[in-house]
């Protein structure tokens, strides 16, 4: 029997039920206990069903013996996504196990179903383990692209966090990926594909594993709450959920002509549910001192640097959209005298510049845990407040500091004493780093605080209520450095790499994760980071050539973008190039536009692509990349990669130079000559 609800049918036959929205049909196998995706192109995901940890074993839908989908868990639907529908297929009759219910909801318009997993016994349970999705196959397909082709095969990697230079890496068949909150597998030519991930991140950690034994076809996947393993900074089991129903995150299914879209569709999704925190202070432009100086921070340095600016840059091009700098402090500031530190602070605000400083709020750096925490009059130690094992011992460091519980009350009154002294210093900014540590697993001071990701959304949550304009009577942008990828919403922005510095190998690995993780920008975050733009020389390495430099800074611009210069500008060549670079207006409007590029292909495995698009203003921008530092290259760059017709009148403007190329009626693509680690951004219309 057919029937319409709004703009959706359904079907409910003997063996059967199904719903179709126009762009995709879901069907729940009433034999079998599985699910079936069929999208309107031809692309399906067959065959999928539901599993959950229940003590020692894994109960999976399809091995109940009665599944079904009754009429009262259909219903009309309408939520931030719009209006659709629900439905509810039950797995069930084991007795003494759960029942498994997944909850399929499908929207007018959207082309992606969201899918969860309950959980349900009659008395109290717990589990760390949920996986509302997944098939198993050794021959076949799982995933099916509805074209015929052989063409190649690739499954996305993205990391859970952004620490100890993570890449982002597209893996092509055969193989095996386990990627963290999301993942889409496509064709490398075609970009044709799916996507899948969570989009509620207010519990679980989630592993999304993609298996494919032929280089045609993806014969398992896995979409498992629970993870918990050396990429997620864990050295216990994730936590364990307790309560008669459980449920899983929120899963995203989608699948797109061109898997691009479906990463941007993804990201909206989670940003229909939390928003990127708001910011309506355009792109943030200034200076970090992290890069040009790292330890040996001091007062010369800081305001000679506001001076620069002020004299050299703020008049001339290089300014956000208030005509203002932020000038900031990274760690170390404590090299300076509190005299010193005030001085600083007024010296840039008299510049009309914004001032900026640095925290970790959830590690701690020293090695006595029995270390009085500060401000508590030596009644609370750091023990204390530190994140345990199931022993009670402190977990191991990370990255050279302990991590602390942010379910603590004392954790959190310390953050809040913290951030009481940044504001009343008068700084606009604040960078704070190493946050996956309160995210990590263990046992929590709370016992309602289960698992790493609510402490960390706990922890979060209380920061960013603490730097509200709406308290503070002013703008204060929030910057994350190391930090989860999920959950989002505390902060302006994130950067998108770990530490990248000035040669054109750190240029390189920061347009990695730009490549696979261009989506984030004006999503889940208002801006990517993509940490400080060196153009001469950092503190840790040697002087970059012209290329490099300016390499970096095209890099920077089209990361979507938060930029903020990383040199000691008492280097008189620093100093040169800043002042040349910085002022350039075509560079610098395109810079404030605040967009990220995207890829162009997604074929680079563990490295990034060499070409990036943003379409505006009547035409395309193009950034091209050589990353070998000794051999020179010509890029051809094909209009119909582009998504440009091409035809007479083309012409290609070098944004740098202001020199323009004409091309002849019939081109179908241009070369772009770069010698070794150059760049060039250019406007093709």
């Amino acid at each position: 029997m057919a029937t319409m609800m709004g703009a959706i049918k359904l079907e409910n036959g003997e063996g059967a039920f199904a719903a179709d929205n126009g762009f995709v049909r879901v069907t729940a196998s009433l034999a079998e206990g599985t699910l079936d995706f069929i999208w309107k192109d031809g692309q399906a995901m067959n065959g999928l069903y539901a599993e959950a940890r229940f003590g020692g074993d894994i109960l999976r839908s399809s091995h109940y013996p009665a599944h079904g989908v009754s009429e009262a868990s259909v219903e009309a639907i309408r939520d931030p996504f719009g209006a659709g529908i629900g439905f509810t297929f039950e797995h069930g009759g084991l007795d003494g196990k759960p029942v498994l219910k997944q909850r399929i909801r499908l929207y007018e318009g959207r082309p992606y179903a969201l899918v969860d997993l309950e959980a349900s016994h009659d008395t109290k349970w717990e589990t760390n383990e949920l996986t509302p999705l997944a098939a198993y196959l050794n021959d076949g397909a799982v995933l099916e692209f509805g074209d015929g082709s052989k063409e190649e095969i690739r499954s996305l990697f993205i990391p859970y966090d952004n620490d100890k230079w993570v890449r982002f890496a597209s893996h092509p068949n055969p193989g095996s990926v386990r990627s963290y909150e999301a993942t889409a597998v496509y064709r490398t030519e075609s970009r044709r594909g799916f996507v899948i991930g969570s989009v509620t991140h207010d519990t679980w950690k989630t592993a999304v594993e993609v298996e494919g034994t032929f280089r045609e076809a993806v014969g398992r996947l896995r979409v498992a709450a629970g993870a918990s393993d050396l990429q997620t900074r864990d050295t216990v089991p994730h936590g364990s959920l307790s309560g008669r129903s459980i449920t899983s995150p929120v899963i995203f299914v989608g699948a797109f002509e061109d898997y691009r879209d479906g990463m941007e569709a993804y990201g909206q999704a989670n940003a229909m549910l939390q928003p990127a925190l708001p910011w309506a202070g355009g792109v943030p432009m200034g200076w970090n001192s992290w890069s040009a100086v790292m330890a040996k921070l001091d007062y010369d340095v800081f305001t000679h640097t506001s001076d620069f600016f002020a004299a050299e840059l703020q008049e001339n091009g290089f300014a956000d959209m208030d005509g203002s700098l932020y000038v900031n402090f990274d760690a170390f500031s404590d090299n300076l005298t509190q005299e010193q530190l005030k001085d600083a602070v007024a010296r840039v605000k008299a510049n009309g510049q914004k001032p900026g400083t640095y925290y970790t709020p959830f590690a701690f750096w020293g090695s006595n845990p029995d270390t009085p925490v500060e401000g508590t009059g030596g009644k609370v130690l750091y023990r204390d407040i530190l994140l345990k094992d199931a022993a009670g011992r402190p977990l191991p460091k990370l990255d050279g500091a302990f991590p602390i519980d942010p379910s603590h009350p004392e954790s959190i009154a310390r953050i809040m004493r913290k951030l009481d002294e940044v504001v009343a210093a008068g700084f606009k900014y604040l960078k704070m780093d190493f946050l996956a540590h309160g995210a990590m697993e263990g046992r929590h001071f709370d016992p309602a605080v289960r698992t790493g990701i609510q402490a960390y959304n706990r922890g979060m949550a209380a920061i960013a209520d603490a730097l509200r304009p709406e308290r503070l009577g002013r703008p204060f942008l929030i910057n994350l450095s190391i930090a989860p990828l999920f959950p989002h919403g505390y902060a302006h922005s994130r950067r998108v790499s770990c530490d990248a510095f000035g040669l054109i190998d750190d240029t390189e690995y920061m347009l990695n994760a730009l490549t696979y993780g261009w989506w984030i920008s004006d999503r889940l975050y208002r801006f990517n980071d993509p940490d400080h733009v060196v153009l001469y020389k950092s503190a840790n390495q040697r002087e970059t050539t012209e290329h490099e430099g300016r390499s970096r800074l095209n890099a920077g611009v089209i990361a979507g973008t938060s930029l903020l210069l990383g040199d000691d500008y008492r280097m008189e060549e620093a100093a040169r190039r800043a002042k040349a670079w910085m002022t350039n207006e075509a560079v610098m409007t395109l810079a404030r536009r605040g967009e990220s590029f995207r890829p162009v292909e997604g074929g680079s495995g563990t490295g990034g692509e060499e070409l990036f698009a943003l379409e505006g203003d009547g035409g395309m921008y193009v950034a091209v990349f050589n990353f070998d530092a000794s051999s020179a290259k010509t890029k051809t760059v094909a209009f119909s990669r582009l998504g440009l017709a091409g035809g007479a009148g083309m012409s290609v403007r070098d944004l740098w130079t202001g020199e323009e190329t004409v091309l002849d009626a019939g081109t179908e693509s241009f070369e772009v000559v770069l010698e070794p680690a150059e760049s060039k951004l250019l406007f093709v219309r």
